[in-house]
């Protein structure tokens, strides 16, 4: 599979990781949009959120959010607030095709998002 995902996942190619279990890592960003900018992906090549099954994949899909939560909170900035993208295919912003949450926190956001 020709995935960068996956093959960070792998360790085929080096990334900042900063949280890992057995379903889930997190890395840090190479083009950070914010202080702190976190990708979260599950283990699992899963390629668009058009893919997500209701049959097995939901509690995977939450797991991202706890992750992005737990980690906010470890970050020092979940009180102050946080944001969480997950983008979905080419109008959307997807550039990866294996489904992640973009964590970001350290700054104020605004809205809409662009």
């Amino acid at each position: 599979m020709d995935c960068l995902f996956c093959k960070i996942i792998e360790r085929e190619i080096p990334a900042d990781i900063v949280y890992e279990d057995d379903h889930v890592l997190a890395f840090n960003d190479i083009n950070p949009q914010a202080p702190t900018h976190m990708l979260i992906v599950p283990k699992r090549h899963i390629a668009t959120l058009n893919d997500i099954e209701e049959e097995g994949d939901l509690a995977l899909v939450g797991r991202l959010q706890f992750t992005a939560a737990k980690l906010a909170a470890e970050q020092g900035f979940a009180e102050d607030g946080y944001r969480v993208v997950m983008n979905c295919n080419d109008h959307g912003g997807q550039t990866v095709y294996h489904i992640h949450m973009h964590l970001m926190g350290g700054r104020r956001f605004t809205w809409p998002a662009g």
